[in-house]
């Protein structure tokens, strides 16, 4: 097998692994209102920063496209068309676009010439996709309930925030250490 079809296999099998750990990572949740509190933007972080914009958007594609057809891969083992087109289906959209701005921000921005990342850069790149999911999230939400917006941002924004913190400096570190790892392996 040549090192070029390799690498398209390696990122199929990672857009692939990335899509049942965003599944997986989802159903850490606490229930605490319209929007749960789950894991699943950890895996989300960690696709754009390892993955580049494309592929880690393509990973959580895979996961979208797999819950729309009924598996129970969504937040408290749910799945299926009427959990998308729900209040908080445009978070699970959203993971796409964060994603994809945070791969894009990371590879054009964090990566030295040395190869090794800018740390700050890399938070700030999560923190862009973040608030891509959010904005996204946040409208659907809004046009799905009729909600007001301090109603919308105190369920499903500002419960979030020291959470997602957390999960961006956890995925920051994944990040900057299986990076170098995947380039090594011929990623």
């Amino acid at each position: 097998m040549t090192s070029a079809r390799r690498g398209s296999v390696q990122k199929l099998v990672l857009c692939a692994m990335m899509a049942a750990i965003t599944a997986v990572c989802a159903q850490v949740a606490i229930p605490i209102g319209p929007v749960p509190i789950n894991l699943a933007m950890l895996p989300v972080f960690v696709a754009g920063g390892l993955l580049g914009a494309g592929a880690g958007a393509v990973s959580q594609t895979v996961y979208l496209l797999v819950g729309l057809l009924g598996v129970p891969v969504f937040s408290g083992f749910s799945g299926g068309p009427g959990v998308v087109v729900g209040p908080t289906g445009g978070y699970i959209v959203g993971y796409i676009a964060a994603a994809w701005l945070t791969g894009l921000l990371v590879g054009h921005l964090a990566v030295r010439e040395n190869g090794k990342l800018r740390v700050p850069v890399v938070v700030l790149a999560m923190a862009a996709g973040l608030a891509a999911c959010y904005t996204l999230g946040t409208a659907w939400f809004l046009a799905v309930t009729g909600a007001g917006l301090w109603y919308a941002l105190t369920v499903c924004v500002i419960p979030f925030l020291a959470g997602d913190a957390l999960k961006i400096a956890v995925a920051t570190l994944l990040v900057c250490r299986l990076r170098p790892l995947l380039a090594r392996t011929g990623q």
